[in-house]
């Protein structure tokens, strides 16, 4: 049931391992010493807890999100890194200053007496007394950033987030709980650990660190591939991207898993080694592909018309597309490759029962009715749904942002009277959806096609041309109904696709 989760459950595995123990290392290296500076110095103290706790109300998406361009577009490990070190600061930092500041007086006093210097003093008697409480912090911390690393996927770094996140876009319940079961197993571990490592330092017992040596053996276990598999993906053939690796980028939703599959099959096809860096939010992607972090993903005409060029004038398809290929290889290098002959844009759904009791045939119809309308976050973000809302008059529509995993569901039950449903995706006809008419022609075209890094040469160009206008929206509609209505996995949705590429 879990082959071909657990295939990768070591690479998962052990890109979260390595985010929650940097992080942790280096929040406790920079904690502590603040602390001590802090529980002496009370001007300190006040802006130092105030930034760490600052850091915490911001939520965790969106600090590891902002790291990406803090970063220069560079996406993976070290935003995440960056973002996770400074969750872990607060707790550690707090328990330092508390815990030196609950230093009996008395016993510093002794041992000013017996003529400690006062750096003596905070390693043999300050810190020890406050050791306890300063593990309690760390062992808080250790809980909040292996639980915060599995927001790690959508800024392309390895954690069991990745897990999570594809399991809520597929529909896949098993593979999600899977993913928060195992983050849950390694953040106990991990404080259970920490714990027997106290007991040992304070009794100065053997057996203790002995205990959590090995437990924290046990823990690395699973990132050495001892358990599990190797990576998902195709037999290693001869061709001429024979020992080079190729990155590939998808977004977060069950189109760019499959599509990403299929982009893995066509470069193995060539001998090409693949890794796939799926669940980025659409910026993300694109400036991770312009600094080289990723080499190859699809992505929309409308989506970088909007999002990457800040436009919002409407143009034919077609010249959109010429557009885009100028700008994006004269402002960032990027090459707008091949479309690949489908468009998922959005339309405007609703079950047939709404249609004929709002009457609403055409966006326009929504205009004064007061109804309500699901969508993506992003869509309300984008200058379409300001277009839209304006040119249509729907400034009384109750507006909800939720993930498309849901909003499908949403509006066949009724909690919404109106979803931007995706034209490709399978769920319009099996939930016997009706799209409303755009007669203004407001919504923008969004022909899906390859964007590739800058440097790619003729090798990669070459493995991917052959998927040029060969996917129909019939195709990708398919596609994508097998994995969010049959149930089935993204690599079985991806192979039927490849087979129907191949027998064209």
């Amino acid at each position: 049931m879990f082959e071909e989760e657990w295939a990768v459950f070591p690479q998962l595995y052990g890109g979260h391992l390595a985010l929650s123990l940097s992080a942790l290392g280096v929040g406790l290296l920079v904690s502590v010493p603040l602390g001590v500076a802090a529980a002496r110095i009370e001007k300190l103290a006040t802006p130092a807890l105030g930034a760490a706790s600052v850091v915490q109300t911001i939520p965790g998406l969106a600090l590891l999100a902002l790291m990406v361009p803090l970063m220069g577009g560079r996406i993976g490990f070290w935003p995440a890194f960056a973002a996770l070190t400074l969750y872990s600061v607060l707790p550690i930092l707090r328990n330092t200053i508390v815990s030196l500041r609950g230093v009996d007086p008395d016993v510093r006093e002794a041992a000013l007496a017996v003529g400690m210097t006062p750096q003596q003093r905070l390693m043999d008697v300050d810190l020890p007394l406050a050791a306890p409480v300063i593990v309690a912090g760390l062992r808080t911390a250790a809980v909040w950033v292996v639980g915060a690393a599995t927001l790690a996927t959508p800024v392309g770094a390895d954690s069991l987030g990745g897990y999570i996140f594809q399991g809520l876009q597929t529909r896949n319940w098993g593979t999600v709980i899977f993913g928060c079961i195992a983050s849950a197993v390694l953040a106990l571990a991990l404080d259970q650990v920490i714990a027997l490592l106290e007991r040992g330092a304070v009794k100065r017992s053997r057996g203790y660190l002995l205990a959590a040596l090995a437990g924290f053996v046990a823990i690395l276990v699973p990132a050495s591939g001892l358990v599990g598999g190797a990576q998902a993906g195709g037999a290693q053939v001869e061709g001429s991207l024979s020992g080079r690796t190729v990155t590939v980028g998808a977004k977060t939703f069950t189109e760019q898993f499959i599509l990403a599959d299929v982009l893995r099959r066509a470069l193995e096809a060539e001998g090409a080694s693949v890794r796939v860096r799926s669940g980025l939010g659409s910026t993300v992607a694109f400036d991770a592909l312009a600094s080289g972090e990723i080499d190859v993903y699809v992505d929309y005409t409308g989506t970088v018309w909007a999002t990457v060029m800040n436009r919002d004038d409407p143009v034919s398809p077609g010249e959109m597309y010429a557009q885009q290929q100028d700008w994006l290889m004269e402002e960032r290098g990027v090459e707008a490759f091949v479309r690949l002959g489908f468009e998922n844009a959005y339309a405007f759904a609703t079950t047939r029962e709404t249609a004929e009791r709002l009457g609403l045939a055409s966006i326009a119809d929504m205009a004064g009715t007061g109804a309500s309308l699901a969508s993506d976050p992003e869509f309300f973000g984008r200058s379409e749904w300001t277009r839209t809302r304006d040119a249509y008059g729907l400034g009384d529509i109750r507006t909800r942002g939720m993930d498309s995993t849901f909003m499908y569901d949403a509006v066949r039950s009724g909690e919404v009277d109106a979803v931007t449903a995706y034209t490709t995706d399978g769920r319009i006809d099996a939930f016997d959806l009706v799209l409303m008419d755009d007669p203004l022609e407001v919504l923008p075209p969004y022909d899906a096609f390859i964007l590739l890094a800058p440097g790619v040469d003729a090798d990669v160009k070459a493995a991917l041309a052959p998927l040029r206008r060969s996917i129909t929206n019939e195709q990708m509609r398919r596609a994508n109904a097998m994995v969010d209505l049959e149930r089935q996995s993204v690599a079985q949705a991806g192979e039927w696709l490849w087979g129907e590429i191949a027998r064209q």
